[in-house]
């Protein structure tokens, strides 16, 4: 009991669920004077520091957009020099496609002019050849034919003049011989 008796006496007259109003005034005064300081310094700091990222971040969004903007400007200026560089090396590799061509007409052309050439050339030696040898054929079918013309004759043929009309008529016999044969 003595307990109980403590307790009353202890607290007769207050409420224990009511704060004392000097305890109030106090906390009051103190949350006065730590609102008074966030408002003042520290709310005014905290926005500062805010609006300081915001700019940070707005300002670093608009040199990100700037650099995308420049990047795309330098994108399209490299796919024009791109597109240039192939264009050019297309009319290079189709000038070169046409110098070949070129080249190889002209080397078809020079090279059939050398063989008409080497044909003609030919045909010239062939036919002063063939003219040499007709012409030393013709003097030794000559002294042949005098030759054999004296054994069978008897008869010296040293006389030029005779022995030029008698090859001129073998010669003219051979050759009708020949004609007659070669129409048969």
């Amino acid at each position: 009991m003595i307990s109980n008796e403590l307790i009353l006496a202890a607290g007769a007259g207050a409420n224990p669920l009511l704060p004392n109003p000097w305890e109030i005034l106090v906390t009051a005064a103190g949350f006065a004077v730590l609102l008074f300081i966030v408002v003042k310094y520290i709310a005014p700091a905290f926005e500062k520091s805010y609006q300081d990222r915001v700019t940070a971040i707005e300002g670093g969004l608009e040199k990100a957009e700037a650099a995308q903007a420049e990047a795309d400007a330098i994108l399209a200026q490299y796919k024009a020099q791109l597109l240039e560089a192939r264009t050019e090396a297309n009319r290079i590799r189709e000038d070169a496609r046409e110098e070949g061509a070129q080249i190889l007409a002209e080397s078809n052309a020079k090279a059939t002019a050398e063989t008409a050439r080497i044909h003609a050339q030919a045909q010239q030696s062939i036919a002063s050849e063939r003219a040499a040898a007709a012409s030393s054929l013709r003097a030794e079918v000559g002294t042949l034919a005098t030759t054999l013309a004296s054994k069978i004759v008897d008869d010296a043929l040293e006389n030029d003049e005779r022995a030029s009309r008698v090859v001129d008529k073998f010669l003219s016999d051979l050759e009708s011989q020949q004609n007659a044969g070669a129409s048969n």
